[in-house]
């Protein structure tokens, strides 16, 4: 059985100097899990690494959150195509051996 492990939102956003209604945008916005235990937040510590991408983006390049969900989508949409280039290519390799 899989258990998740879970950060407080608050301990978070201490260690990186952000703002609690950024994440709990981002929760809102469905770019991160969270969940509340006894008035508590907390945020996956398994999150996507590109968590850390999201804060400069909003802080420092004044990117909204709307704005951060359309990279993220772009993002991720890139890395699916990549991999389907990848697989792509190793199609062709079998035919190109021949």
């Amino acid at each position: 059985m899989h258990t998740k492990k879970f950060i407080a939102v608050n301990e978070f956003c201490t260690s990186h100097n952000i703002d609690i209604t950024f994440i709990s945008s981002l929760h809102q916005h469905g770019l991160i899990e969270m969940a509340t235990t006894r008035d508590t937040e907390f945020k996956a510590a398994d999150q996507p690494q590109h968590i850390h991408k999201f804060i400069p983006s909003h802080y420092e390049l004044d990117i909204n959150v709307e704005g951060i969900e359309t990279i993220s989508w772009l993002l991720n949409r890139m890395a699916s195509m990549q991999d389907e280039i990848r697989a792509l290519r190793n199609r062709l390799r079998l035919y190109e051996s021949d």
